[in-house]
């Protein structure tokens, strides 16, 4: 059975898509069959595979709303190993039409549950905010892996973050556990991303991936060609971070 891991963090800008789209790619050229599910209105991770958001007929929106089913949505071997539960800005407006809806929190798992088998990992983008996407993400996976910027403010908002996690495993889901914890936008030059580094390892008791993910201008520059970073450059910095994460992340199964 496929593992389904949240990318999570209700801060914006701290790496959930890029992490989201290189660590899939990563997964798939070490042979493991992948989907990924964008669940952020914006639809970047969608994009950054280099699907056309504004031009599909089924996105995870028509998903969420029953008026397709997951095979319909999904667009397969979008690169090798690799298929997308696609999304757009349609999908801003799935939390108002699912007011009064019942059991509106599993209605992703249950879709989840019919392709699961086909897949050796999930992995699912989680929008910047706690709300139904996120919390429908974290009903249906198996953990949440949580980017951490290197950076002043890190850990503001984590234990809101962890505080989420563990009322969804309490009252929704109970095999949801806290994968851990990765560093992006390191930066070696700087005392600053050390620091960050040392104080969550010292005050938090989550696993913190050694892997360390560089700030790294070929990472920023991969998604405007609709390519993962090991596609885009696969000698770069980012690219090597990535396979590294994906090293731990199979291991850590």
């Amino acid at each position: 059975m496929g593992k389904i891991i949240a990318i999570a963090n209700q801060k914006g800008g701290v790496g959930k898509t890029t992490t989201s789209i290189n660590l899939s790619a990563c997964l798939a050229e070490k042979g493991k069959k992948v989907l990924v599910i964008d669940t952020d209105p914006q639809g970047n991770t969608t994009s950054g595979f280099g699907i056309d958001k504004n031009d599909l007929e089924n996105t995870i929106y028509e998903l969420i709303l029953g008026e397709s089913s997951i095979r319909d949505c999904i667009i397969q071997n979008v690169i090798e190993n690799v298929s997308v539960l696609p999304s757009n800005v349609n999908l801003a407006a799935a939390e108002i039409e699912l007011i009064g809806v019942e059991k509106k929190e599993y209605i992703l798992k249950n879709e989840v549950d019919y392709v699961k088998e086909d897949y050796d990992y999930i992995i699912i983008d989680c929008p910047p905010s706690l709300n139904m996407l996120t919390i429908n993400s974290m009903t249906t996976a198996n953990s949440v892996l949580v980017p951490i910027q290197c950076e002043y403010y890190a850990l503001e908002g984590l234990s809101q973050l962890i505080h989420t996690v563990n009322l969804v495993k309490e009252r929704l889901n109970p095999e949801l556990e806290m994968e851990g914890v990765v560093f992006t936008m390191y930066d070696s030059r700087t005392n600053l991303s050390m620091q960050v580094v040392e104080n969550v390892k010292a005050n938090l008791k989550q696993k913190v991936y050694n892997t360390l993910i560089p700030r790294n201008i070929r990472l920023a520059e991969a998604p405007s060609y609709g390519m993962p970073i090991n596609k885009y450059d696969a000698k770069s910095a980012g690219a090597e971070a990535y396979m590294q994460l994906a090293e731990e992340i199979i291991q850590n199964k």
